[in-house]
């Protein structure tokens, strides 16, 4: 039981943190994807888009639907540059595991 839980320790916070990268892996993923359908947009109509939606609306550069941030948090463009910056996720990667002290049969 004693190993059980220095295991559970130690893997635990590692599979949760595995899961928290992945997720910020593709969410800056999908930030490149909505950057390179701006630039898209750009090329078709001769102009930056005057919002978002005008691109993530669109099924021409998003036919299965508009990419979403994988921990909620809304993709905005910035109007002077055109283009979505990465955003910070204030999640808490730490996970607390309780310890049962075991004592011996007699």
């Amino acid at each position: 039981m004693l190993i059980l839980g220095a295991l559970s320790a130690i893997a635990i916070p590692r599979i949760s943190q595995s899961a928290t990268n992945a997720k910020r892996k593709a969410c800056d993923t999908n930030v490149d994807v909505i950057n390179s359908s701006i630039e898209l947009y750009n090329a078709d109509f001769g102009a930056y888009p005057k919002d978002l939606t005008d691109v993530t609306k669109s099924t021409t550069y998003f036919p299965d639907g508009a990419p979403s941030c994988p921990f909620g948090t809304a993709y905005v463009m910035d109007v002077k540059t055109y283009r979505v910056a990465a955003h910070s996720h204030k999640t808490s990667t730490s996970v607390s595991v309780s310890k049962k002290a075991v004592s011996p049969s007699p």
